[in-house]
C-alpha cells in the first residue's frame, strides 16, 4: 500500500492534465514496482491509459461530469520523453491548440528529431511526429512554442484584440513572466504581441 500511495503521490503531484509513461517513474521508483502500481491506479480510474505505454493523470470536468480528453501536448511531451525525442509543435497543431483554429483536426503534428512516426491514441486522436530539422526549440516551456508557432502561422496583420483576448485564456497567468523571459530572443512583432498577451489586469 505504501508504494501504491507514494506512487500515485508522485504521479498527482505533476497535477491534473500530466502524461507520462513508465519511463518518468524511474528516477524514483523500479521498472517492476512502475509496472504493478500502474496497472493498479489504472484500473481503479485515478489514472488513465491514454495510448499503448502512455498514461495522464486526467482533468476532470464538474460541468461535464466526466474525465476531459487528454491534453495533446501533454502527451506528445511525453512520446517525447519517453524516447528522448526534441519536438516543436506545429504552427497548426498549435493554432488548435489555443483555439484559434476553427478547424477540429484529429491530426496532430510535432517536428521532431526522431524518426516520422504516428500514435493513435484511445479516444481516436492521432499524433504525428515528423523528422525534421528543428527551428524554436531553444524554448524552455512548452507555452513559448505554442505562442511562438501559432502567432507566425497567424500572421502579423492577423493579429488583434480579439486574438489576443483569446490566447489569453488559454495561458495559464502565472507563466506570464516565465514566458516573457523564454521569448525575448523571438521576431519583434511576434515578442510584442507576447507582452499583449502576457499583461496583467
Amino acid at each position: 500500500m505504501e508504494l501504491y500511495n507514494k506512487v500515485f503521490y508522485f504521479i498527482s503531484g505533476h497535477g491534473r492534465g500530466w502524461a507520462f509513461s513508465p519511463k518518468d517513474l524511474l528516477s524514483k521508483f523500479t521498472r517492476q514496482e512502475a509496472d504493478s502500481v500502474l496497472s493498479d491506479l489504472t484500473k481503479e480510474g485515478k489514472i488513465r491509459r491514454v495510448a499503448r505505454g502512455v498514461y495522464d493523470y486526467p482533468k476532470y470536468s464538474k460541468l461535464l461530469k466526466k474525465d476531459l480528453s487528454p491534453d495533446i501536448e501533454q502527451v506528445a511531451r511525453a512520446y517525447a520523453r519517453k524516447f528522448n525525442w526534441r519536438i516543436e509543435v506545429s504552427g497548426d497543431t498549435a493554432l488548435n491548440l489555443l483555439k484559434l483554429s476553427t478547424q477540429i483536426p484529429g491530426n496532430y503534428l510535432y517536428y521532431s528529431d526522431g524518426p516520422s512516426k504516428t500514435y493513435t491514441l484511445n479516444d481516436g486522436a492521432k499524433i504525428e511526429f515528423k523528422k525534421s530539422v528543428l527551428k524554436n526549440i531553444g524554448f524552455k516551456y512548452k507555452e513559448s512554442s505554442l505562442l511562438v508557432q501559432a502567432l507566425k502561422t497567424l500572421g502579423k496583420e492577423n493579429i488583434n484584440d480579439k486574438v489576443i483576448e483569446k490566447i489569453r485564456t488559454q495561458i495559464d497567468d502565472s507563466m506570464y513572466e516565465k514566458i516573457l523571459k523564454d521569448t525575448k530572443s523571438s521576431t519583434v512583432w511576434i515578442y510584442e504581441t507576447i507582452k499583449e498577451v502576457c499583461k496583467n489586469g
